[in-house]
């Protein structure tokens, strides 16, 4: 159940206010509720084409949100972004997640917690939208990870 104040929240900007000041009040709960609506508005803008995608695009977002609180300035997925136009959105999250292990973004992503966003956690929760390949990493992974 999301906090009222937070699903009045209409731009990511506003979110960023509202999670600064809840933060400053001892509200950690409400400043992580506000840091996932960010990344929902920003993906609704996206237009993605179903469910999936969707996912897709807000864990991109969410690793945008960490990249951000990390340099203290908006920071985008500069390497993510060109991705997704060169391969489409289901092709390039293959692609990061097949390639040589790095647990940084999902570290990143569980210190914010906003784990759910981890691209290895969208294929596991839509299996069917990716080769078993990807399922099989994923799997692997969120397995070594969930250990450390």
């Amino acid at each position: 159940m999301i906090d009222e104040r937070v699903a009045k929240l209409k731009t990511p900007e506003e979110c960023a206010v509202f999670a600064t000041n809840v933060t400053e009040r001892g509200r950690p709960d409400l400043a992580l509720a506000a840091r996932k609506r960010a990344v929902q508005i920003r993906a609704e803008s996206f237009g993605a084409t179903s469910e999936v995608e969707r996912e897709c695009i807000e864990a991109v977002f969410a690793y945008e949100e960490v990249l951000s609180a990390k340099r203290g300035r908006r920071q985008p997925a500069s390497r993510t972004w060109p991705m997704i136009k060169e391969h489409g959105v289901i092709e390039a999250v293959e692609r990061v997640v097949k390639r040589k292990d790095d647990a940084l973004g999902y570290t990143a992503l569980v210190e914010m917690g906003l784990e759910e966003h981890a691209f290895e956690a969208v294929i596991l929760r839509h299996p069917s939208a990716f080769s078993a390949e990807a399922v099989a990493r994923a799997k692997e992974r969120l397995g070594k990870l969930s250990v450390t």
